[in-house]
């Protein structure tokens, strides 16, 4: 009896485990109006301005901007310039935040290599922080995942940004 029991409780327990993976499905963006693609890890993440044909833009929050948000940008570089160059011009823009710290330039490796700048600054009171991987797709071209939200609400989803930035890849029309 006692043998029946600890079976059907280790049945149970195992199909919970197993069945698991299947309620944490990733969701793929694609859009017509722009030549990229990633995978979305949660479906808390969503999508709050869509590309059109005039604006190729993507943003995207995690439940509440603060927590979490995501804008994607194209920018166009010269030839044989280097992607630390490209962080730096970003980084001009960035120092009239308030508070704002510089942090450090990590290298990055996913469907493209790149960099990723960290930096904090506060909003409202508030201790925010910035994570942006530059991603180089050719010698002409750098996308820019601005990933922004509360530092330690975005220190606790890092593996999704790092996820979203490793499966970002170019997709023909």
């Amino acid at each position: 009896m006692k043998s029946i029991k600890l079976a059907i409780l280790f049945s149970l327990a195992a199909g919970l485990f197993f069945t698991a993976p299947a309620f944490a499905q990733t969701q793929t963006f694609k859009d017509a109006n722009v030549e990229y693609a990633f995978d979305l890890p949660e479906t808390t993440w969503k999508q709050t301005v869509k590309p059109s044909s005039t604006s190729p833009n993507v943003e995207y929050v995690f439940g509440d901007r603060v927590n979490g948000h995501l804008e994607i940008r194209q920018i166009a570089v010269k030839s044989g310039e280097i992607i630390s160059d490209t962080i730096e011009n970003e980084e001009q823009k960035l120092q009239f935040l308030p508070g704002y710290v510089a942090g450090k330039e990590e290298n990055f490796r996913g469907s493209f290599d790149g960099k990723v700048f960290n930096f904090e600054f506060v909003r409202s009171g508030r201790n925010m922080s910035g994570r942006f991987y530059f991603l180089k797709a050719s010698g002409k071209t750098v996308y820019v995942l601005r990933f922004t939200g509360l530092r330690d609400k975005l220190r606790s989803i890092r593996n999704q940004t790092d996820s979203i930035a490793r499966t970002f890849e170019l997709v023909k029309r």
